[in-house]
């Protein structure tokens, strides 16, 4: 190894240490990611729901996922509203000929959030719809966008894209957070833990946790409060935020190439993800602790828990996974990788 490369190495391990000292400093003096910090309410007195039991595994369908086919988006024009700002991917919302309301995602997120919305909602979670197109025309498209232009050509003609149906009849109410909440503790909420190890799914930020409560004819009416994943995007590449951006997200060789499960005791099982982010990242120092700060999510989860939900996604079919993927504009050598990844771990979690 050069001096050079030694000395880049101990440079970044220098820039380490001050990200940790100095991370750890500003995030225990904003109170963030603190246990003991008021546990979130939400109005009304309805049940909370994370998890409903899902007694046709075998019989799902993974192409059309939590929407099915008839909430599949037409194929005729949309009609562009307005442009999200919010997030790191470009995004904006569209309605389309029968009046449904679609938020459509563009870039590295598309492809992989469409395959994690299946694969979580297949096991008995709550999913968004997602629906991934190739291509699809957008009238009244703004000549330029604030992200994303690279994706539209022609003016209209958007590729690529990630389609989230509006959730009619649902309201977001808040977001929940993954020390505090009604579950805590619980089989369900522990297996949710081992799906996003089990994607590699790496942005767990509570503000990526939505609580929606449904109506009735009358209002809200005390149905259940609905508790999901609502960005599930960065998933399928790298156990954590890497460098370069690209092995992320939906990356199969970084996906392949990471290890699944860490470490296995008599009791607990600890998982890859979600792990750090690559060092080179440290110079964010808030966003770089804050993630080291998330890597509980995926240890000291008990064996028994991780095989329960081991055991439910090996009731999946091998075309049933590989629909999730084709579902989401794979090529046959790209769901076939992805498969056996995920057929591999499922198998892990069964042997535990």
């Amino acid at each position: 190894m050069s001096l050079k490369i030694k000395g880049v190495r101990s440079f970044l391990v220098v820039i380490f240490v001050i990200a940790l000292n100095t991370g750890f400093a500003q995030t225990t003096a904003r109170g963030e990611d603190d246990a003991s910090s008021t546990k979130e309410t939400f109005p009304g007195t309805a049940p909370a729901v994370l998890w409903r039991n899902p007694d046709d595994i075998a019989t799902r369908d993974l192409f059309f996922g939590p929407g099915g086919k008839e909430d599949a988006p037409p194929e005729a024009t949309f009609t562009f509203l307005n442009e999200d700002t919010a997030g790191s991917n470009p995004k904006f919302d569209v309605r389309d000929a029968n009046g449904v309301k679609w938020k459509i995602k563009l870039g590295d997120e598309a492809q992989p959030e469409t395959v994690a919305t299946r694969l979580v909602w297949a096991v008995g979670y709550f999913a968004d719809e997602d629906y991934f197109v190739r291509e699809t025309t957008i009238a009244d498209m703004p000549a330029h966008l604030h992200r994303g232009n690279q994706f539209v050509q022609g003016g209209d003609v958007v590729y690529n894209a990630r389609l989230e149906r509006d959730r009619k009849g649902e309201k977001k109410i808040g977001e929940w957070r993954w020390k505090e909440n009604p579950f805590s503790g619980s089989r369900e909420l522990n297996g949710l833990r081992v799906m996003m190890a089990l994607l590699n799914s790496w942005d767990t930020k509570d503000m990526n946790n939505s609580v929606l409560e449904q109506k009735s004819k009358d209002g809200l009416d005390g149905a259940p409060q609905i508790f999901f994943i609502s960005d599930l995007g960065a998933s399928f590449g790298a156990p954590g935020f890497a460098w370069p951006h690209s092995k992320s997200r939906g990356n199969l060789k970084a996906y392949s190439d990471s290890k699944f499960i860490k470490k296995v005791t008599a009791d607990y099982v600890d998982f890859n993800a979600p792990a750090r982010s690559a060092l080179i990242r440290s110079f964010d120092v808030p966003d770089f602790v804050k993630r080291i700060r998330l890597r509980w999510i995926g240890r000291r989860i008990p064996i028994a828990d991780a095989r329960w939900i081991g055991g439910l996604l090996g009731q999946l079919s091998a075309t049933q996974i590989r629909d999730a993927f084709r579902a989401a504009g794979y090529s046959p050598e790209e769901v076939e990788g992805y498969s056996r990844v995920i057929e591999a771990r499922i198998a892990e979690l069964k042997q535990l």
